[in-house]
């Protein structure tokens, strides 16, 4: 294999495009072209979350494989990547969910970094629309307190200004995906975990200009 490998998951609207080994590197498009521009368009932004975590995405980054397909859902295309691949169901080694951790880990570790920095009141979209910092961290903490039953966990969404509280909900769910007692994947939790919590750094940081 010359490229990154992913997988397409594809919807009736939407398609999302999705490095396997790589947590939090997914973006979409109207169709495979699309978001297979948008991936290799995310790598820049993304290699310095892959360093954070003490890897370095390949020299070809851009040069994608395309191994799997995914028929896409409701949740695909409202907007959010809703299925496990099939790859997901490989077991992992214990260097494979260290690295995986780590990813996961730098992908918080961005969205923390662009909470601090950016305004409370973030640019609206061309309709007036779009939640405002604080409103953004809220609902990334309260969407991985919905994903934890998939961890096979039970865990109460921290408040935001509390992070010792974010600290331990978050190391929770470290120790759920190595338990790997839920109904996802250890690889599709990490995956689908670390892009949210991405993508919504990105909006900040791009609502933040």
């Amino acid at each position: 294999m010359t490229g990154v490998a992913v997988y397409l998951e594809e919807g009736s609207k939407r398609v999302f495009a999705g490095a396997l080994e790589w947590p939090g590197w997914i973006r979409s498009g109207k169709d495979e072209r699309q978001a297979l521009a948008a991936l290799a368009a995310a790598a820049e932004r993304y290699s310095p979350v892959a360093r954070a975590a003490g890897f370095q995405l390949p020299p070809a980054a851009r040069e994608f494989e395309v191994v799997e397909r995914l028929k896409g859902n409701g949740t695909t295309d409202f907007g959010a990547p809703g299925l496990p691949a099939e790859a997901d169901s490989r077991p992992l080694s214990s260097e494979e969910a260290e690295r995986q951790r780590a990813l996961l880990e730098a992908c918080w570790e961005a969205l923390d970094q662009v909470v601090a920095g950016a305004p409370a009141e973030l640019r609206k979209g061309p309709r007036g629309g779009g939640r405002d910092r604080d409103a953004i961290v809220q609902h990334v903490l309260g969407a991985e307190s919905a994903y934890a039953p998939k961890l096979g966990l039970k865990l109460k969404q921290p408040p935001a200004a509390e992070a010792r509280a974010v600290a331990a909900f978050r190391a929770a769910i470290l120790a759920g995906l190595d338990a790997g007692g839920g109904s996802w994947p250890s690889r599709y939790a990490a995956r689908r975990i670390a892009w949210h919590a991405l993508d919504h750094a990105w909006e900040i940081e791009d609502r933040s200009r």
